[in-house]
């Protein structure tokens, strides 16, 4: 890897820098100290023994730092030697990152800007996948976080046997979904396959292990083979629907209108039976709209299929069986309350 000064920032675009090589020091540094290092985004090309490069993106999502802890190791692993693969690394909303957040007030989330749109995130991403598909993509990777009790899981965007095999390098538990289609994985999975991996909570150092062995595996690989994986090597589910509180609704932990359950998070990933209690309701609203949205994957309304109140709680009407639960409100008021999913039989 190239780590000396010849590095220095082009820009290629307003808001993006991209450097050819690893800025010098850039390793010792922690999430919050990017934007200084950077800034602001950047897109890093380091040279590899085989073209074209693995793609990687982190910190899409300022609080969320696996992503940066496992490519410090991938590439201090290396020691300033040649990767096995060329490498080109977006570190994304370092801005959010110097202060653990999602992303700023008034910024859009740096992972629904991948589809068009008016903001200078939507030009920054369009120009990102503009530079990668010139360049080459041999596949790409997208690191995240949650901050719910889940277990670590990759998810793609299109029921593809290569899609499968790099998601299964990092998981036998493998998640299918179309929407929200503004994300990173799906605007590049025209390029080349694609997954997103949820390493769990952030600051857990298995997270980052665990990521850093599926870039260096990529890194390895010569191919990713089109022949089916295994069915008896992952389990597949397909997120149905996308749920959130109302946006004018008082909700928590401990009070409000919707008053969540205090073990929400631990029952990610685990058939609920219909019935099974969400929330206390202590608002005036007579069903279960009034006080939560969920849209599937055509965008069409669908709390109401879902959901009922019951007895004063809000109730699931259906088995269903949810991810991405959590205990921090800020999130779920910045992203969802959960996505529901359902079991898929393996790709033919």
């Amino acid at each position: 890897m190239d780590t000396e000064a010849s590095q220095r920032a082009r820009p290629a675009y307003p808001g993006l820098r991209e450097y050819e090589g690893l800025p010098a020091g850039l390793l010792e540094l922690g999430p919050r100290e990017l934007a200084d290092a950077l800034g602001g985004p950047a897109l890093i090309h380091l040279p590899g023994r085989r073209e074209p490069a693995l793609f990687v993106s982190v910190l899409l999502h300022g609080n969320e730092t696996t992503g940066w802890e496992a490519m410090q190791r991938v590439l201090r692993s290396y020691h300033g030697g040649p990767l096995p693969r060329a490498l080109s690394l977006f570190v994304g909303n370092v801005a959010a990152a110097r202060t653990g957040q999602r992303h700023l007030p008034g910024q859009p989330d740096y992972n629904r800007v991948w589809r068009g749109g008016g903001t200078p995130e939507h030009a920054l991403a369009a120009r990102v996948r503009e530079r990668m598909a010139a360049r080459g993509v041999f596949a790409s990777i997208d690191i995240h976080n949650n901050t719910g009790r889940n277990p670590h899981y990759a998810c793609i965007n299109r029921l593809d046997h290569q899609f499968l095999h790099l998601a299964t390098l990092f998981s036998r538990t493998v998640v299918y979904f179309t929407r929200p289609d503004s994300v990173q994985s799906n605007a590049f999975a025209d390029l080349a396959p694609a997954t997103t991996v949820e390493c769990g909570r952030p600051g857990q150092p298995e997270g980052a292990a665990q990521a850093a062995e599926l870039v260096d595996a990529a890194l390895h690989l010569r191919d990713i083979p089109a022949d089916p994986v295994a069915p008896h090597d992952y389990d597949l589910y397909h997120t149905v629907a996308t749920v959130y509180v109302r946006g004018e609704l008082d909700f928590g932990f401990e009070g409000g209108d919707l008053v969540l359950r205090d073990d929400l998070d631990r029952l990610n990933f685990r058939d609920l039976p219909a019935g099974t209690g969400l929330a206390e309701v202590r608002g005036s609203g007579e069903r279960a709209g009034d006080y939560v949205v969920a849209h599937d994957e055509r965008g069409a309304r669908v709390e109401e299929r879902y959901f009922s109140l019951d007895r004063g709680e809000l109730r699931t009407r259906l088995p269903v069986m949810p991810s991405m639960l959590s205990h921090d409100p800020a999130i779920i008021r910045q992203d969802c309350l959960c996505y529901l999913m359902e079991r898929l039989p393996p790709v033919e």
